[in-house]
């Protein structure tokens, strides 16, 4: 079983995200909002373990 490494470091609502290879891609979290820059998709949290998420357009 491989494993893989992952590592997130917060600078206030941006978040940076590194794999084995280096920068993976970076978000933004501001509240319940987020976008990430990889997936260029917007996800909202909803209350308990919901989540809405609206994937990027053409």
């Amino acid at each position: 079983m491989p494993f893989l490494f992952r590592k997130m470091t917060k600078l206030g609502p941006l978040r940076f995200h590194f794999t084995q290879h280096g920068f993976s891609s970076w978000g933004l979290k501001i509240g319940r909002w987020s976008w990430n820059s990889k997936t260029r998709s917007h996800r909202v949290d909803l209350p308990g373990p919901l989540s809405w998420k609206q994937k990027r357009s053409n």
